[in-house]
């Protein structure tokens, strides 16, 4: 991958390039994520998968962000070729995507989707390390960027659900692996960028004493059980509606209903007055009732009032994990520390839609219990390291974002 060129003082119309670019990116990558999340597992069943390979096919992606993503990442930084990065890992996802789409053997599925994900989960964090250093060098605002995903992600499973009437299941993969298309003819638009300045990259030294510090590590397993305990419901949630009856858009409503939520608290995350372990706890507390209540198999009115704890389980979840890393992780190790909480919820996430697969498989609906205990765990651990998280909160810089 190429060094990018340093690019001259930013004009208010680069500015506005950049930032027309990063959006349209940042909008195919989560439409390619909203016509893959809900619907990849349908496809998988249409063509004959069990569920027990599901729940293995539905790992990879996480089992990729602890081994695979950080030397991607790492390699894309040091040659300051962000935006290289992203051009060949679009390009390489939707090949992938469309080897998938060509195999039907379970195991060649599997091998294929390995080398798939290898490329896409990548790309989201290469996309926030490319447009964070745009909002810096443009002073544009990171939250309007963001936002454009959020939207995509609400237009392309609504559109996937529409498709899911009116073409046959097996041929969902086309219009994944041609989303994906778009998404890598959309990295092109992407302006190049300087690499960070010279001398302003922070140590990385004591970072190895997060791993040992009970309060960050109270923090990362907490997290990733709550968030883990979705494994269930991203992998089976889909499938379980259509053997209900309940047609594509229906489907897709459902999803979006639960992504509709999780936008409306971030909006609001900076207005609650909740401190960030509480927002974790309250998470955990949604998503215990909300796994409780979807394994009742309730009707599509009590559905619809379960996706809107979405917000909870997982926005605010996300919102007070976050909040508490910047309060209990010193700045120059930062990025240390996410790369930590990253990979600790890729082998829960990985782990939980394994044995969500074989749970399912025997019990059905019953898996959501266990996706219960997950999130109660993750609760109980957050509010018994409370008071330890209150006390030793490291005070950041005023320019850490602190």
């Amino acid at each position: 991958m190429p060094t990018e060129s340093q690019i001259p003082t930013a004009s208010h119309r680069t500015a506005r390039q950049f930032a027309g670019g990063v959006a349209i990116f940042y909008g195919m990558q989560f439409g390619l994520l909203g016509t893959h999340l809900p619907f990849f597992t349908v496809w998988l069943r249409a063509i004959g998968i069990d569920a027990a390979w599901i729940g293995i096919i539905i790992a990879v992606p996480a089992v990729t962000r602890f081994t695979i993503l950080p030397f991607i990442t790492a390699l894309a930084e040091r040659r300051q070729a962000l935006r290289g990065a992203l051009v060949l890992t679009t390009f390489a996802t939707a090949l992938g995507f469309a080897l998938v789409g060509v195999q039907r053997a379970p195991l060649l599925v599997f091998l294929a989707y390995v080398a798939t994900c290898a490329t896409w989960t990548p790309m989201a964090p290469l996309t926030d390390a490319y447009a964070l250093r745009g909002v810096v060098r443009y002073g544009l605002d990171y939250g309007r960027l963001r936002l454009a995903g959020s939207a995509a992600f609400v237009v392309g499973a609504l559109a996937c659900g529409w498709l899911v009437d009116v073409m046959p299941p097996d041929r969902l993969i086309w219009v994944i692996a041609g989303v994906a298309a778009l998404c890598a003819a959309a990295s092109l638009v992407l302006r190049r960028l300087d690499g960070p300045p010279a001398g302003k990259v922070g140590p990385h030294r004591q970072s190895t004493t997060l791993l040992r510090d009970p309060g960050f590590l109270s923090i990362i397993v907490a997290a990733a059980l709550i968030q883990g305990s979705h494994a269930a419901y991203y992998t089976f949630a889909s499938i379980t509606w259509q053997a209900q009856g309940l047609n594509g858009l229906t489907i897709a409503g459902l999803w979006v209903l639960g992504v509709l939520a999780e936008i409306v608290v971030f909006a609001l995350s900076t207005r609650l007055p909740l401190r960030p372990a509480t927002m974790m706890l309250i998470g955990a507390i949604a998503a215990v009732m909300r796994w409780l209540v979807t394994a009742q198999e309730p009707q599509v009115a009590v559905l619809a009032l379960v996706q809107l704890a979405h917000g909870l389980t997982f926005g605010l979840t996300l919102v007070g994990t976050m909040g508490l890393l910047v309060r209990h992780v010193p700045a120059h190790v930062m990025a240390r520390g996410q790369g930590y909480f990253a990979a600790c919820g890729g082998i829960v996430s990985s782990s939980a839609s394994i044995l969500s697969g074989a749970v399912y498989a025997r019990y059905g609906q019953g898996v959501y219990d266990m996706m219960a205990v997950m999130a109660g765990s993750g609760g109980l651990l957050i509010w018994l390291a409370r008071h330890r998280l209150l006390h030793s909160a490291h005070p950041q810089s005023p320019g850490s974002g602190g």
